[in-house]
């Protein structure tokens, strides 16, 4: 793996960032509360394509294993209502998330991507 590739990605919108390394949601700055691992992975793949419908059916297969049985919408659901939630956003009036009706979600907001520099290392 690349230099490129080992650096962090943290994503800026609104007054919020995500640190996707560490799963870090903040708020102006400030830590909230860690959210759920499939919200944040969902919240991850939104904010990698801003302004680009990602349909239900990309979600499951990046984020549920083929061989998992589970209750999928109830999944989704569950998980895009604990972003919303984390966010302070909406169904009806969204400012970050916007559900397009049994197609899938989109990320609305403006969206900036930091990568972090490795550490480095020093030889004494």
């Amino acid at each position: 793996m690349s230099d490129a590739q080992n650096r962090a990605r943290t994503f800026r919108f609104g007054v919020f960032e995500v640190d996707a390394h560490t799963g870090e949601l903040r708020r102006e700055g400030r830590a909230q509360p860690r959210l759920r691992d499939q919200a944040l992975r969902i919240l991850i793949v939104l904010l990698e394509r801003p302004q680009d419908l990602v349909t239900r059916e990309e979600l499951r297969d990046r984020l549920w294993a083929s061989d998992t049985f589970v209750d999928f919408d109830h999944g989704l659901n569950t998980a895009i209502n604990q972003l919303r939630n984390a966010l302070g956003d909406e169904a009806g009036n969204p400012r970050f998330i916007q559900t397009l009706p049994r197609r899938g979600y989109r990320f609305i907001a403006p969206v900036s991507v930091a990568r972090d520099e490795p550490a480095q290392v020093s030889a004494i």
